[in-house]
């Protein structure tokens, strides 16, 4: 009797989850060609920017859980070491500090939204931090020969209702990270946009690298649809060289007349 209504309850939930699946997949917008339509605007709830693994709460930063699939970055004995000397040196060798462009995929889970436009054989990503944007051609485009880009090249193609990515010809001036997480020339990303329902798209990257790392990777995070009404992807001006505040009775120049009394 037990193993009857255990496998009547399995078949139950089974239904219910099929369903569910189900209606997501038709809740998607879509294309008029039934791809699905992942226009919108889109920004990632996560600290994977501080640090893409498990890290403590630090000075101005919170701490957050790794987004690292399987919670680990395999580096290479020498490339940990360099991690370790880029993490003591974060405050002033953060590439993202002197205002360089983020790279990918870490400009996908900066804490700033970014508004995803879809046509036919072009997906242009425009984010909110510095004006980056991106091209993806998905009309069978090669890649450029012999260059590279602080936010590499991309060229994406459907996989069923995923977009999938490939971002090649990085520059090696960019971090992953907060923390100091890196990648040399041979960085190679591949990237997943599989939409769960009309307001969420199950975001994956796949990092490969031999010169830095033992094998590939994965990180994987949700994007959330922003639902303001009116919402829009603002500027943000990244500021490398600020001028601070001077007290008011200090003089900037001694040529300069004294400030009044008061």
């Amino acid at each position: 009797m037990v193993v009857v209504v255990a496998v009547i309850f399995s078949i139950f939930i089974y239904k219910v989850d099929n369903s569910k699946a189900q209606n997501s997949a038709n809740d998607i917008p879509r294309t008029e060609d039934g791809t699905p339509n992942l226009s919108g605007v889109w920004q990632a709830f996560t600290t994977a920017a501080v640090d893409l693994e498990d890290h403590n709460a630090r000075k101005g930063q919170p701490g957050g859980q790794s987004v690292v699939v399987g919670n680990e970055i395999p580096y290479q004995p020498w490339a940990l070491e360099k991690k370790a000397e880029n993490f003591k040196n974060r405050e002033t060798e953060d590439p993202l500090g002197k205002c360089y462009m983020p790279g990918v995929p870490r400009v996908t889970y900066l804490p700033y939204p970014f508004e995803i436009v879809q046509a036919e054989e072009l997906t242009v990503i425009m984010y909110e931090y510095s004006h980056v944007f991106r091209w993806i051609w998905t009309n069978g485009r090669e890649f450029p020969p012999a260059l590279d880009f602080w936010m590499g090249e991309s060229r994406g193609h459907w996989e069923g209702d995923t977009l999938v990515v490939e971002v090649r010809n990085h520059n090696d001036s960019t971090w992953f990270d907060h923390a100091g997480n890196f990648h040399s020339k041979e960085l190679r990303v591949v990237e997943r946009y599989t939409p769960i329902g009309p307001n969420h798209i199950d975001y994956e990257a796949t990092i490969e690298d031999s010169e830095v790392f033992t094998e590939p990777w994965k990180i994987k995070f949700p994007l959330y649809r922003r639902l303001e009404e009116n919402v829009r992807v603002l500027d943000y001006e990244c500021l490398e060289f600020e001028t601070p505040f001077l007290p008011w009775d200090e003089l900037p120049s001694p040529d300069l007349p004294s400030p009044p009394d008061r």
